[in-house]
């Protein structure tokens, strides 16, 4: 009988009677229990990178709801991210962040709010004035909530107070709805014999019929006539400026609203085509080629958002944090675009502006 363990190449079998098959036997077992421990124990040294992995916490998620566009929001958006950062968070790294964004269409807001508080984002930031932080408050019941809200956010019903929040939302108020009496103010500076002069607010934003009645107040004072000109889309944007030829309307005041900061461009190119003299509440508008603006530096307002994202998304609670109030307030001035227009600024103004573009 030829032993199994017999080479081809002649080697003799372990034994020299016949072939021993128990001895054969046990050094196959042998042999058998080595090779599983061996795979036994390089499974499981490549298991553990993929079981470390598995036990790391998942990365927090900011839910961002905005009211505008994002292409006209990303020098702003990068604010946001630099308050991100100084909270210790950046984007990517040890944060991901869902954007929303409306543009312009405020009917959106509430599904999309809905839509992260459904994805169970640790915060909500809502910029893009009060609409967003309405629409977001009313869905985030216990999501916390971040705002930039351009009223009083205790009037608004989203805080308690603003150095005692109370609730599940805080945030950062620039007040640029009371700005329109001293943008006015401004605009009658500029153009002293202007004596009907346009306001264009959208009645679907929420402080609009506050901001009409105080500019409207001081138009009284100052012996001017103010016609209130309605537009809540784009349609009604192009309108508006013919409603102005019409009525003899000799500059314009547009009413800080994130549908026209979404529509800036539009906004800049027809008070141009028609030489209509517009003053604004964002310096964006004037970087754009627009004539003048008034208002409060929103990129400020927004780097505060990132900071304050961050703290509750560190485990601050947005009832301990007091609502900010943004006091940066800026006058920009377009010299190249005064000069277009035939309009020679007066000193008192170009001393007292922030920025000068020439």
């Amino acid at each position: 009988m030829i032993c199994p363990l017999m080479t081809q190449s002649g080697h003799r079998p372990l034994s020299d009677g016949p072939c021993r098959l128990v001895r054969c036997s046990f050094l196959s077992v042998g042999a058998a229990m080595r090779r599983r421990q061996f795979i036994l124990l390089l499974g499981g040294t490549l298991a553990w990178p993929f079981a470390a992995r598995a036990q790391q916490p998942a990365m927090p998620v900011i839910g961002f709801l905005s009211s505008r566009s994002s292409t006209e929001s990303a020098n702003h958006l990068d604010a946001f991210r630099k308050g991100l950062h100084e909270a210790g968070y950046a984007e990517g790294q040890n944060v991901a962040i869902e954007y929303r964004w409306a543009n312009g269409q405020y009917d959106q807001l509430p599904n999309m709010a809905s839509e992260l508080v459904s994805r169970r984002v640790g915060v909500i930031a809502a910029a893009g004035g009060n609409v967003t932080a309405l629409a977001a408050n009313a869905v985030a019941t216990s999501t916390p909530l971040a705002f930039i809200v351009g009223d009083d956010p205790v009037k608004l019903g989203l805080v308690s107070s603003l150095n005692r929040p109370g609730g599940n939302a805080t945030g950062v108020s620039v007040f640029t709805t009371e700005l329109g009496p001293k943008r006015l103010e401004i605009l009658h500076e500029l153009l002293p014999k202007a004596s009907n002069i346009g306001l264009l607010i959208n009645p679907a934003y929420p402080g609009s019929a506050t901001e009409i009645a105080t500019v409207q107040a001081l138009a009284r004072r100052i012996g001017v006539t103010v016609l209130v000109l309605n537009a809540s889309n784009e349609q009604e944007i192009d309108s508006i400026f013919a409603a102005l030829s019409q009525q003899q309307a000799k500059a314009l005041l547009v009413s800080a609203d994130a549908l026209f900061v979404s529509r800036r461009d539009k906004l800049v190119a027809l008070s141009a085509h028609h030489a209509i003299p517009t003053i604004y509440d964002l310096r964006d508008f004037v970087a754009a080629g627009g004539l003048i603006s008034y208002g409060t530096s929103l990129a400020d307002a927004y780097r505060q958002l990132g900071i304050y994202t961050g703290k509750i998304l560190g485990g601050q609670k947005p009832a301990d944090l007091p609502v900010q109030q943004a006091v940066k307030v800026e006058l920009i001035i377009n010299l190249k675009t005064a000069k277009t227009l035939g309009i020679t600024v007066p000193n008192t103004l170009v001393g007292r502006a922030d920025e000068l573009i020439e």
